[in-house]
């Protein structure tokens, strides 16, 4: 499809055919429903790292203890915040894309409250110590039930919009998203099958759906939101359509092996983890093109990145999904896994991807969806751009303090002449220096809330406009 195809697509007006008007209720429900659990899963994640650093902090409350309020942190941002929001979003540009209304809302609306319930339910059983032990399936697979018919009804009216569509054409967002509804349900059934995997067979499958979660699942949304967005802002097509598609086979070819690289090491055959570092290299390739897809197109249009302050938070949200995916193709290497390996820069590199990356681009499509959903202004424009150098400023404190002090732990690690209890005392300004770049973080996102929920009360505006 040549891009003068493409552009003319962009041009059907879907506010004037009335396309978000079926599924507006269902969207703002999640919406709504996932910045909630952000803030929750927010504060927990600041308990957690202020407790690696005042560890009787609060220890005399069980649900507080790092182990406890780490995990709580981790399900109700992956799960409450960034699958409930890249969800909302995908039910409302699947729509626009196909030209016809979201199908089905109601159950949407049912598997939206379902998926919610589900969330906060696991988070309330990991407080009381109830949890299936493993990193991202926590959650004890009785609850997991729940969330997986609740991910069931919201998938059907997104499947069934498709079906349903009045374009032939799948822009490649659409590819992104329906991928990512096939992907993710496969990985959530398999990892969480009870009695099924145990010993290293167990640990290996932990790391293939911990890993594919990010790569399958929240990549796949996050890119094909930014897809959308790009050119929507812009008012022009991304840089070539055939290269955007290069990105989505790509990612689909060589990223469900990568997660395997966290076991360098470990008991399990070599050729595995081999594999696992070759799909990881392999991965510059769809990244590569993602990269010159959507930089170039706002590169030659800087003028809107300066206008639209959604269009700051997508495209920086675009670069990270670049920086974080060359980072972890190069820390899958044995030679730089083994000085990083154990250590904190890990949890550097995935808060690049999952939060820099991920929310940073869910961020841009609120304040942009949400005044065409609600046919209002946001209410004070200057706290957009507060929560923007809160989030920028904030991550980069985070990202800084873990990255270089992770590698000079690892490099402690490595020294048979360092005491551990000399390792931990040099790391405690670095996790200082985390805490103070996660409350930041959080103060954004409170902010982000209050601005969000004041915009749901305000009084219709005579024209919504764009931030």
């Amino acid at each position: 499809m040549n891009a003068e195809a493409v552009q003319a697509a962009h041009r059907f007006d879907v506010e004037r055919a009335g396309i978000d008007a079926a599924g507006s209720r269902v969207v703002l429900v999640l919406a709504a429903v996932s910045i909630l659990f952000l803030i929750v899963g927010s504060v927990f994640g600041v308990i957690a790292s202020f407790k690696l650093h005042m560890p009787d902090w609060l220890a005399d409350y069980a649900v507080t203890t790092f182990g406890r309020a780490r995990t709580i942190h981790l399900n109700f941002v992956a799960y409450g915040w960034l699958s409930v929001a890249g969800i909302s979003i995908v039910l409302w540009i699947l729509p626009r894309i196909f030209h016809t209304p979201l199908r089905h809302p109601i159950m949407a609306y049912i598997g939206g409250v379902l998926w919610a319930v589900g969330v906060a339910c696991g988070g309330v059983a990991i407080g009381a110590g109830w949890s299936d032990g493993l990193e991202w399936l926590e959650i004890p697979w009785q609850i997991d039930l729940v969330l997986a018919l609740g991910g069931l009804l919201m998938a059907w009216s997104a499947v069934s919009t498709a079906l349903h569509r009045n374009v032939h054409h799948i822009y490649v967002s659409g590819w992104y998203f329906l991928a990512g509804l096939v992907w993710f349900p496969m990985l959530f059934f398999i990892a969480n099958l009870p009695g099924l995997h145990l010993g290293v067979q167990q640990a290996t499958m932990n790391w293939w759906f911990a890993h594919n979660v990010l790569g399958l699942w929240l990549t796949p949304l996050g890119v094909g939101t930014a897809y959308y967005l790009i050119p929507k802002i812009i008012g022009k097509p991304v840089f070539s359509y055939s290269v955007s598609l290069l990105g989505f086979w790509g990612l689909a070819l060589f990223y469900s092996q990568v997660g395997i690289h966290h076991l360098i090491g470990g008991p399990v055959p070599t050729w595995v983890v081999t594999l696992s570092v070759v799909h990881s290299v392999m991965m510059f390739i769809p990244v590569i093109a993602v990269a010159i897809n959507q930089h170039v197109t706002v590169a030659q249009n800087i003028w809107a990145f300066k206008q639209s302050m959604a269009l700051r938070f997508v495209w920086i949200g675009a670069l990270m999904y670049t920086a974080a995916s060359f980072q972890g193709s190069l820390e899958a290497l044995r030679s730089v896994n083994s000085v990083t390996h154990f250590t904190h820069y890990t949890v550097g590199h995935a808060h690049l991807g999952a939060y820099a990356f991920v929310s940073v681009v869910l961020f841009g499509a609120f304040y942009y969806m949400m005044p065409h959903l609600t046919g209002k202004r946001w209410p004070w424009p200057r706290l957009i751009s507060l929560h923007f150098w809160l989030t920028v400023t904030g991550f980069a404190i985070y990202f800084l303090a873990l990255t270089v002090g992770g590698f000079f732990q690892g490099i402690e690690l490595l020294d048979p002449d360092v005491a551990f209890s000399d390792i931990t005392r040099h790391i405690v300004p670095y996790l200082e220096g985390r805490s103070l770049g996660g409350t930041m973080m959080t103060l954004g996102h409170i902010i982000f809330g209050m601005h969000f929920f004041a915009l749901l009360l305000a009084k219709r505006s005579g024209s919504a406009g764009t931030v």
